[in-house]
């Protein structure tokens, strides 16, 4: 076994809460191009359970359309809270 056997493993969170990042930059216009924008992916990230895979396609064909659904609804509050979060945090460390 090589090491590239390993090289298609990924969370399949990381894209969909990259996109959800993005998208929801227009009710952020303040944080555009910030690099707050990493660590809200990191928030938002450790705050959904890892699903590890090896390719995006099958993992979303076994997910049942109420899976999908909620998965959907946990990334968009998982961002959400982590934009509130790092702005605050932001705004703490801006005061100090």
């Amino acid at each position: 076994m090589s090491s590239s056997d390993f090289e298609s493993i990924h969370n399949f969170h990381e894209r969909a809460v990259l996109d959800a990042v993005v998208a929801a930059l227009p009710d952020y216009p303040h944080l555009q191009g910030s690099e707050l924008l990493a660590d809200i992916a990191c928030v938002a990230l450790n705050r959904l359970p890892p699903r590890y895979i090896r390719h995006s396609v099958d993992f979303s064909f076994y997910l049942s359309e109420k899976e999908r659904h909620e998965m959907d609804v946990a990334i968009r509050e998982s961002v959400s809270y982590a934009f509130q979060f790092v702005q605050a945090r932001a705004a703490m460390r801006a005061r100090s």
